[in-house]
């Protein structure tokens, strides 16, 4: 699944949080699921940040970048 958001102020950026299966590389060890967070700029990456939980790549964002919590939008 992926979701967006974009913020406008005080720069136009754009967010992702996009969560991708981890495969494990250690027999018996199980995959695991990741919740990847992207930070664009200019149409420039800035950041990627992987996460354990979506909420916890949504409290970052609100964090760091001032992302509110209810402005991501599921595109995926």
């Amino acid at each position: 699944m992926k979701w967006a958001a974009e913020t406008t102020s005080p720069k136009l950026r754009k967010f992702v949080i996009e969560q991708q299966k981890l495969t494990s590389l250690t027999p018996g060890v199980p995959d695991q699921f990741g919740y990847y967070l992207y930070v664009w700029e200019n149409g420039k990456g800035l950041y990627d940040y992987l996460q354990d939980t979506f909420a916890i790549a949504v409290d970052q964002a609100f964090e760091e970048f001032g992302v509110p919590k209810n402005s991501w939008k599921q595109v995926e």
